[in-house]
C-alpha cells in the first residue's frame, strides 16, 4: 500500500473518532464551531511582546529612528489586537466550563484586562531592566547587558513570566499559564505565573528550576540550575480533590541566593533575608534572616590505580599510596 492510498484509508477513521471532540466534557464549541484560544497564536504574541520590550535584541533589524517608532507602533497594535482576541475567547471558555449565565460579559473582560496589561507594561519594562542588571553583576561570564538579554535563558524565562503574571493578577484565564510553559519548553525553566517576584532577580543556568504558584520572592534573589521551590503536600477536600487557592509554596525575602539542586517546600516555609541555601540542601522549614544553609560535607572515597580505596581528604600515605 501506497502513501496516498494509506491516508485515503485511514482519513475516515479519524474523522469518525474526532466528531467526538467538539462535544467533549472540556468542549470549546459555540454557535459559530470550534472558538477556543489558541496555542499557537498565544506563543506569536509572545514572541511578539518580547520583540517589543527589547527591540533592538530580538527580531528588529537595524532601522532609521522614525521607522523604528512606526514598526514598535504598529507590531504594538497587531499583537494587542490578536492578545485581546485571545483573551476573549479565554473567557468565553471558562464561563462555559462554568456554566455561566452572563455570557454577554466575556468582551468587556477582555477588553477590560487588556487595559490594565497596557498600563502594566511600562513598570514591567522597568523590573526587567533591573533583572538584566542583576545576571550582568551576578555572572562573571557575562561580557554585557546586549549578551544577557539576547542570549541567557534565565532572562527570557523571567520576561515571559513579567509579562504572564500581569494577566493572571487580572484573572485572564488560560492565556498566562500557556505563556509560562512556552518559556518552559523553550528553556527548562518552569515558572507558575502566579508567582510572585520582586526586580533584580536572576536564574543563572537555568535548566530545572521550578517555581510555584503561591512563591513570593523578594528583591535580588538568584538561583542557580536545579532549583525546585514547591508545596510540601496537598490539603484535600473531603472527597479527596486538592483544595485550591491556599498557599503552597515558600517565601524567599530580599537578598537571598540558592544554589544548584535545592528543593525548598511548604506554604509555611521563610527563608530569610540575605541567607545562603547550598547545593542540594533540603527544607521544610523557616530559617532567619543572615541564615547560611548546606549539607554535611560528604567524604567521597577515591579508588587508586593500585586498587587501594581511601577518602579523598586522606594523605596518600593513609589509603595505601604515596607519592
Amino acid at each position: 500500500m501506497n502513501v496516498e492510498a494509506a491516508v485515503d484509508e485511514l482519513v475516515p477513521l479519524l474523522m469518525e473518532q474526532l466528531r467526538g471532540c467538539p462535544s467533549c466534557r472540556m468542549e470549546g464549541r459555540s454557535e459559530r464551531g470550534l472558538n477556543l484560544a489558541g496555542q499557537q497564536a498565544v506563543r506569536r504574541v509572545v514572541d511578539a511582546l518580547v520583540t517589543i520590550l527589547f527591540p533592538g535584541c530580538h527580531g528588529l533589524g537595524p532601522m532609521s529612528q522614525d521607522a523604528f517608532e512606526t514598526n514598535l507602533r504598529d507590531r504594538l497594535a497587531a499583537t494587542l489586537g490578536e492578545l485581546t482576541e485571545q483573551v476573549k475567547r479565554a473567557f468565553e471558555y471558562q464561563c462555559r466550563l462554568k456554566h455561566c449565565e452572563d455570557c454577554g460579559s466575556c468582551a468587556l473582560r477582555a477588553v477590560a484586562a487588556m487595559e490594565a496589561f497596557v498600563h502594566a507594561l511600562p513598570a514591567a519594562r522597568d523590573i526587567l531592566a533591573e533583572d538584566i542588571v542583576a545576571a550582568f553583576e551576578g555572572d562573571p561570564a557575562a561580557q554585557s547587558t546586549m549578551e544577557v538579554v539576547m542570549s541567557y535563558p534565565g532572562v527570557y524565562a523571567v520576561t515571559v513570566h513579567r509579562v504572564a503574571h500581569i494577566l493572571y493578577d487580572h484573572e485572564v484565564p488560560l492565556i498566562p499559564r500557556i505563556m509560562s510553559e512556552y518559556a518552559h519548553a523553550e528553556t527548562g525553566i518552569d515558572i507558575h505565573p502566579g508567582a510572585t517576584i520582586g526586580p533584580g532577580f536572576f536564574i543563572d543556568h537555568g535548566t530545572g528550576v521550578v517555581i510555584g504558584e503561591t512563591c513570593v520572592i523578594g528583591r535580588r534573589v538568584k538561583l542557580y540550575q536545579g532549583v525546585t521551590l514547591g508545596a510540601l503536600s496537598f490539603e484535600k477536600d473531603a472527597e479527596g480533590n486538592p483544595v485550591k487557592g491556599i498557599k503552597r509554596h515558600p517565601n524567599v525575602e530580599d537578598h537571598v541566593v540558592i544554589y544548584a539542586g535545592a528543593t525548598l517546600l511548604g506554604g509555611n516555609t521563610t527563608i530569610g533575608a540575605g541567607s545562603v541555601i547550598g547545593g542540594n540542601v533540603w527544607l521544610t522549614h523557616s530559617v532567619p534572616p543572615g541564615s547560611k544553609v548546606h549539607n554535611q560535607q560528604p567524604r567521597p572515597l577515591i579508588r587508586q590505580a593500585d586498587g587501594h580505596w581511601g577518602p579523598a581528604d586522606a594523605p596518600w600515605s593513609d589509603i595505601g599510596g604515596g607519592i
